[in-house]
């Protein structure tokens, strides 16, 4: 999937009712229960799914009474205790009465002589105590029952604890990820929306094999109502079953009196009822405006990660693939999509039609099936025997030319560069007026947003830029999450990080004059900038729960999963052994479910200088952050070391972690050509490299391959500023822009100050790079917004005096006519844009022209692609113009216009119209609500804007939730957007308030953990800089 621009059990709640303490009619030892016991008949036996778990919520106090390993508290303890009707002995010292033997008595204050009697019975009661000790001394792993101590615990797993179902019976399964007793083999579904009062019923055929013995079936649904539910085993008759219902964990299951059996099959069939979704995930509701002002409505699905069981009863994860076959009923004047090609379709006595689709002949995971109702056109080619088509609502059928002619030649290059041809018969691509996602793999049927697919003939480049990338995005999870899946949500980078470096690779090979190479190199740069937080994760992380499952969407399982895939291919030896690799393992694992280690294996098995591909890169993908390298020299030894690039100070692992990192470096003597590169692979936390003393300056990590930063101390950094200053086309423009990027990252660090970055600027004063000058504005502009939120208005006016100077004269050398190169339109977007935020005259000037003109031509006169959003941001500060804006966005059918204008509607300093574009695009009527957090990161760059952004999240968060998962990339997108730019304590107290108390709404996601650690490093950052700023200015 393309973003928007613990196998643990959750700790359930113990159903009172679970046993009784009426069972026992005497005290009881300790009772072993995993044990098959007749005074547990609300059990089953214990499937071998269970063996393998002990969730922390189930390990009562049953085993080892001498042990100390429990981790639960004394109060969840004892109230299982009390659950299980147990005294335990009676060990706990608040419930021994005075005269238990095991509680030493006061002497009292006379003594009398003992009978004969008593001492007998005292001795034989110590005698029995001390035996009894000595049974919980010895035997510590015994699991104590009414028969003894026959075996040790480790063979013998405790009976996990259930919870209740909806209608109050024990639901048999008690963890997130389901049981692997029962394996779903097909699916057979038949769909009849109603988009009339927006509903649909759904009958759902499963067809299943039992893995091993196991007496239930346990799979997810959510949200829908089963009205009847039948189960056949093998060749038998159909019969009624009962199913249970676990809301929390959307699951579903049948129980069943005797045992099925390991190689058996069976089939679930379920007949239910159900809402079309208004949010954005599951089988969801669309509309949109036609031409003639009509509402027309539609029906799309968007199943990943979680929704599928939102549309049909399924086994619900990425590991479980299967056959599918689809019917949907429909009325005659809708059409309808799947993932096969249409096999018949047939009219039906209610007056619908049944359109059938062919049984895929791919098994596929739940998460990629797809199914589209609507009222689409479409054009269509064949590509290497594969029909392509692109589907858009009527009226922009014109758009769909170039994405029709690009998914044709990806199509055909991935089938070549893979050796595995695409293995379905037809490949559509269908443009959803209302989705959040930028679009969406689904086999066969892959559902972008229109502004990510549509195109009409006067479009710039920039704008063919983004839809190539995000279609060849899509087509290469055909092969990389498609074909070959990752086995949990854990290794999301498999899918995401693949499908993200091959988005780069195949359009630098297929359509170059896209120039692709600057937006993955600053994509890379905004990679480590998230990763450098204390608050990231590793590339391959664990996941158990839902929210988990949803923030693993974030730049570090798309970038920094393409960014380490990227030095890995340039650190190899020969050219070929990375794709090598790579087609081994998709032959190998062609139809499977992987994990990380069966790809680094793949690429081991290629090396041809048996290098330890696997080891090397485990360093890279389970832990998190990335490494500093600091370069010092005597005379001819380079000395290089290595220590985690944190922002925040982790003393826990700062120290023991260590990366094998492949450093390529370039010197004086030759810097520009590949050929000069060089290669020392840095294992250890200190290692030597030799030069000749010659040599005037190294430059680590060539073109920025490399996933990690460079201190090049206080010497280094000066050799590099000089050589700069003399001729600042000595580096390669990804080099040039990569010591930017170092050299601010550090001054955030804290390792340099402020003023050897402003020295590096300095040196480069004649930059004409985009990727360097590009990345300079990024910071210092980020910089500037600080000081803007701060109200530091002194500083402000220096900042903005201090870009203007450096930038003024390649700032007035921009033409506003139409520009050819790419490159140059990124360049020239970039200064104009900045110009005219930070009011430079002439470019307001200029921006307020070319608005007028495109307003006294009807708007038919063509404003440049790469200016527009300049011209519409300066545009929306005039009264007259935000509204002619705002009539121009509700009438252009040019999706990639029409954002530019909302961005620019959102950047208005108008409080009155901040609040009335944040509440109507939270209302969607006028904004659709996939555009919010569009809107909030827009409006939250102005002064105002970004206290009523704040202000309005805090408020509507509810609202949020229902309309963005709790840990969706919206949500991640809307948290950092309203505090990335607090720098205050009074603002971390504020934000740290109110996410405190959402509780289970969102006060765990990781993206708050981020924004927290951000304002706190923005926060040491002013206090560090702020007085010094005014100087170095």
């Amino acid at each position: 999937m393309d973003l928007f621009d613990s196998n643990a059990a959750e700790r359930a709640n113990l159903p009172r009712n679970m046993i009784e303490n009426s069972m026992f009619e005497e005290e009881p030892d300790v009772v072993d229960l995993a044990k098959d016991s007749s005074a547990f008949p609300a059990f089953p036996t214990l499937d071998p799914d269970e063996v393998a778990y002990e969730p922390r919520s189930s390990r009562l106090l049953v085993r080892g009474l001498g042990e100390n390993d429990m981790d639960d508290d004394e109060e969840d303890c004892e109230s299982s205790a009390r659950l299980l009707g147990m005294s335990f002995m009676n060990r706990s010292s608040s419930h021994r009465s005075n005269s238990s033997p095991y509680i030493r008595q006061s002497p009292p204050r006379t003594c009398s002589r003992p009978s004969a009697r008593t001492m007998v019975v005292c001795v034989l009661v110590l005698v029995i105590v001390a035996s009894l000790a000595m049974v919980l001394y010895f035997l510590p792993g015994c699991t104590f029952t009414r028969d003894g101590c026959p075996k040790a615990n480790k063979t013998a797993p405790l009976e996990p604890v259930y919870p209740n179902s909806t209608n109050g019976e024990l639901f048999p399964w008690a963890e997130l990820r389901l049981p692997r007793s029962i394996r779903p083999l097909s699916y057979e579904l038949t769909l009849t929306p109603n988009l009339d009062n927006m509903t649909f019923t759904g009958i759902a055929v499963i067809e299943m094999s039992v893995s091993h013995n196991t007496k239930r079936i346990v799979l997810h649904a959510a949200n829908l109502n089963i009205t009847k539910a039948t189960f056949k085993l093998g060749d038998g008759g159909a019969q009624d079953v009962t199913v249970l219902e676990y809301k929390p964990r959307q699951q579903i299951a049948v129980k069943f009196s005797e045992e099925l059996k390991t190689g058996q099959h069976c089939v679930l069939t379920f007949d239910y009822s159900a809402n079309l979704s208004h949010t954005y995930d599951g089988f969801y509701n669309s509309s949109y405006t036609d031409k003639d002002g009509n509402k027309r409505v539609l029906a799309a699905t968007q199943f990943e990660p979680l929704s599928a069981r939102k549309a049909f009863p399924c086994f619900d994860e990425p590991s479980f693939k299967a056959t599918f076959l689809i019917r949907i009923n429909r009325k005659p004047t809708y059409m309808t999509l799947s993932n096969m090609p249409q096999a018949k379709t047939t009219p039906l006595r209610n007056g619908l039609v049944q359109d059938e689709f062919e049984k895929t002949n791919v098994n596929m995971s739940t998460y990629l099936v797809a199914f589209v109702v609507a009222n689409f056109t479409s054009v269509s080619s064949t590509a290497s025997g594969t029909k392509v088509s692109v589907y858009a609502v009527p009226e922009k059928k014109e758009q769909t030319d170039f994405a029709l002619a690009a998914a044709s030649k990806l199509l055909q290059f991935y089938n070549e560069f893979f050796e595995i041809k695409y293995p379905l018969k037809k490949l559509d691509l269908v443009a959803i007026p209302d989705f959040l996602a930028g679009a969406m793999e689904n086999w066969g049927l892959v559902t972008f947003r229109e502004t990510t697919l549509l195109l009409d003939n006067s479009s710039s480049s920039l704008e063919k830029q983004v839809v190539a990338s995000v279609i060849a995005h899509e087509l290469a999870h055909q092969w990389f999450g498609n074909l070959v899946t990752m086995s949990w949500w854990n290794d999301l980078w498999l899918n995401e990080g693949f499908a993200t470096y091959m988005e780069y690779m195949s359009l630098q090979e297929i359509m170059p004059d896209l120039d692709t190479g600057n937006l993955f190199l600053s994509m890379r740069f905004r990679a480590m900038d998230k990763d450098a937080l204390n608050s990231s994760h590793p590339v391959s992380a664990e996941v158990n729960t839902p929210e988990q499952v949803e923030e693993m969407f974030d730049s570090v399982s798309y970038e920094k999963g393409a960014s380490i895939l990227l030095m890995l291919n340039a650190s190899l030896p020969k050219e070929q052994e990375f794709k090598k690799g790579i087609i081994q393992y998709l032959k190998t694992f062609s139809g499977l479910n992987t994990e990380t280690n069966d790809l680094w294996n793949s690429l081991t098995q290629v090396s041809t200088q048996s290098q330890n591909i696997s080891k090397m890169m485990s360093t890279w993908a389970s832990q998190k952050g990335f490494p500093l390298v600091t370069m010092s020299r005597k005379g001819d030894k380079v000395i290089l070391s290595q220590e985690p690039f944190l922002l925040t100070s982790d003393s826990t692992t700062k120290g023991s972690r260590l990366w094998n990192i492949p450093i390529t470096y370039v010197n004086d003597s030759c810097s520009l050509a590949s050929e000069c590169r060089q290669m020392f692979t840095l294992k250890s936390k200190t290692e030597n490299l030799k030069v000749p003393e010659s040599v005037q300056w190294l430059k680590l990590n060539y073109k920025n391959t490399g996933f990690y930063i460079v201190d090049y101390g206080n010497d280094g950094w000066n050799a590099l500023t000089d050589a700069l200053s003399n001729n600042s086309t000595i580096l390669t423009p990804e080099d040039r822009a990569s010591l930017i990027h170092n050299i601010f990252a550090l001054s955030r660090l804290g390792r340099v100050p402020f003023e050897q970055v402003l020295s590096l600027l300095n040196a480069m004063s004649n930059e004409t790079g985009t990727a360097p000058v590009k990345e300079a504005l990024l910071q210092l502009n980020r910089i500037n917004r600080l000081l803007d939120k701060r109200q530091e208005s002194g500083l402000v006016a220096r900042m903005k005096t201090y870009i203007l100077n450096h930038f003024g004269s390649l700032m007035k050398t921009q033409s506003w006519e139409e520009e050819q190169s790419l490159s140059k339109q990124e360049l020239r977007s970039s200064l104009v844009f900045t110009a005219c935020i930070l009011n430079e005259e002439s470019c307001i000037d200029k921006a307020k022209s070319l608005f007028k003109q495109y307003k006294d031509s009807n708007f038919t006169m063509k404003i440049p692609g790469d200016l527009q959003q300049a011209v519409f941001t300066v545009a929306a500060q005039s009264e007259d113009d935000w509204k002619t804006l705002l009539t121009l966005y509700t009438t252009t059918s040019n999706d990639a216009e029409k954002r530019k204008i909302l961005k620019g509607l959102a950047s208005t300093q108008d409080p009155r119209r901040i609040v009335w574009i944040l509440k109507a695009s939270l209302n969607g009527a006028i904004i659709q609500t996939q555009e919010l957090p569009l809107i909030i990161n827009t409006v939250c760059n102005g002064f105002i804007g970004h206290l009523f952004a704040w202000d309005f999240i805090q408020i509507n968060w509810d609202r949020l939730i229902e309309k963005f998962p709790v840990g969706s990339f919206a949500i991640q997108t809307i948290i950092k957007s309203t505090t990335s730019q607090f720098s205050t304590q009074a603002h971390f107290d504020q934000v740290q308030a109110f996410f405190s108390n959402l509780k289970q709404r969102g006060s765990q996601m990781r993206s708050v953990q981020e924004a927290l650690e951000t304002i706190r490093l923005n926060k040491r950052w002013m206090e560090s800089n702020l007085q010094a700023l005014g100087k170095w200015l």
